[in-house]
């Protein structure tokens, strides 16, 4: 097939552009519902009851040895049937990417918050602060600091994630681009177009997550 790039330029980016907000909104979104949910399951993870630890390990390890894209048909096709909850798909897409990662980052959360001195935790006790002093203005700090280039991996992982939105109908990068392709039985520019603009968006993001590395001063001692 060769390549047409009037229809490039006229069809296929024109169209894509104006999904691009949607992939963008969806990784964003989801990824900060990740970092909410992953800190709170990290530290239930820690907690010292069983029956509040074990619980929640085998809820992180259920959800990372699934498949994302079967939580996320259980979420929207599901969900309704269940507990009549009906989601759209954006919703449904953030609410199970987010769930998904979440798991991860509490394992990034967790190695973190092992990292911190031991004489960091004893200074807080000695200075007798209440146990959310401690976690706020003590442990966190110290903890988030070092993984949040890590964390900037997981964004860049979960934005790559996105195409298996279109899968519960949210019409983002590359759901566009199939649609594209069924109308025109071109596919050829609209899903190289895709891949260009992931690859774009993917390098940029690392760029600045390898800043924030830099800025951070991480490798020096």
């Amino acid at each position: 097939m060769v390549w047409k790039w009037d229809f490039t330029f006229n069809e296929v980016i024109p169209r894509l552009l104006e999904v691009i907000e949607v992939t963008i909104n969806a990784t964003l979104g989801a990824f900060a519902f990740a970092v909410m949910v992953g800190l709170v399951l990290a530290l239930l993870r820690r907690s010292d009851r069983k029956w509040i630890s074990w619980p929640t390990y085998g809820f992180i390890e259920f959800i990372r040895l699934t498949p994302p894209l079967v939580q996320l048909f259980f979420i929207f096709f599901v969900f309704p049937h269940l507990f009549g909850l009906t989601l759209s798909p954006m919703v449904a897409g953030i609410l199970g990417l987010g769930i998904h990662y979440s798991t991860y980052l509490s394992e990034v959360y967790r190695a973190g918050i092992e990292s911190v001195p031991k004489g960091q935790w004893e200074a807080a006790t000695a200075l007798n602060f209440s146990p959310l002093q401690k976690w706020k203005s003590v442990i966190l700090p110290q903890a988030i600091r070092p993984i949040l280039p890590v964390m900037g991996n997981y964004l860049i992982v979960l934005f790559k994630e996105t195409p298996l939105l279109s899968a519960i109908g949210l019409m983002e990068l590359v759901g566009m681009a199939k649609g594209i392709g069924a109308e025109t039985f071109r596919y050829t520019e609209p899903f190289t177009i895709v891949g260009i603009l992931f690859l774009i968006l993917s390098y940029s993001a690392s760029l600045l997550v390898k800043r924030m590395e830099l800025k951070l001063d991480l490798n020096r001692r």
